[in-house]
């Protein structure tokens, strides 16, 4: 069956009330609480995005995702109480889109979640598909939304492949980083941090150097340049 939403998260009360009120904005969503009851719900269910929890009574949300993450290729979100940074790093880099501290807003989850389903939910059937990128080094293949590095195909998440497309697609100019929440996220809820962060696992994906990186150049304060070699090199 076809989800928009499910919820993995322990706090019973709290998952209920989300998705009681997500259900009433029309946002079709289904709640479990533990590692085992996710694994079975989507052994026969299709869910657009997870909401995760981090502390799961049987085991880790983290182990969760990266378990999610090898199966499909969805937006997981994080929900957690737990506010240090080094949660938040750890939850981006093993395949978390974004991460949202609890106690949270009900309309404001509602409407990053809505967001992101649109982001994600929208076709391109009547935009014309636009070239990709290749150097000879670096190829992008915007069709089947890949990514190849000297040939050999590189494991991006959704929102990585969307926003390296994004920078190819704008190469050889700044792209501020509000431009990037707009176009990108489409929304401004989105930190720094978690920009930081997806550009650093798509420099270590693409660049031969990632502490030198050659394509993806920052712009202090403002923002991110791809220098495009295939015209410069």
């Amino acid at each position: 069956m076809k989800y928009d939403c499910l919820i993995i998260d322990d706090e019973k009360e709290l998952a209920n009330n989300t998705a009681e009120y997500f259900n009433m904005f029309d946002v079709k969503t289904a709640v479990v609480f533990s590692s085992a009851e996710a694994d079975a719900f989507l052994s026969g269910n299709d869910p657009s995005l997870v909401l995760l929890d981090i502390n799961l009574t049987d085991g880790s949300g983290f182990e969760l995702c990266k378990k999610i993450r090898r199966k499909l290729n969805i937006p997981i979100l994080f929900i957690s109480a737990r506010n240090s940074d080094d949660d938040k790093i750890i939850a981006l880099n093993i395949g978390g889109d974004d991460y949202i501290e609890k106690p949270y807003s009900l309309g404001v989850l509602l409407a990053k979640v809505k967001v992101v389903l649109k982001r994600y939910g929208s076709t391109d059937s009547d935009t014309p598909k636009k070239p990709g990128y290749d150097d000879g080094y670096l190829r992008t293949d915007p069709v089947n939304k890949t990514v190849f590095v000297n040939g050999e195909e590189k494991k991006i998440t959704s929102i990585e492949w969307k926003l390296l497309d994004y920078l190819t697609v704008n190469r050889n100019r700044l792209v501020t980083k509000n431009e990037i929440f707009d176009n990108v996220w489409n929304d401004r809820f989105t930190t720094d941090g978690t920009l930081n962060v997806h550009i650093r696992k798509i420099r270590e994906a693409i660049e031969k150097d990632p502490q030198d990186p050659k394509y993806i150049v920052t712009v202090w304060k403002e923002g991110y340049k791809f220098v495009s070699l295939e015209e410069n090199g």
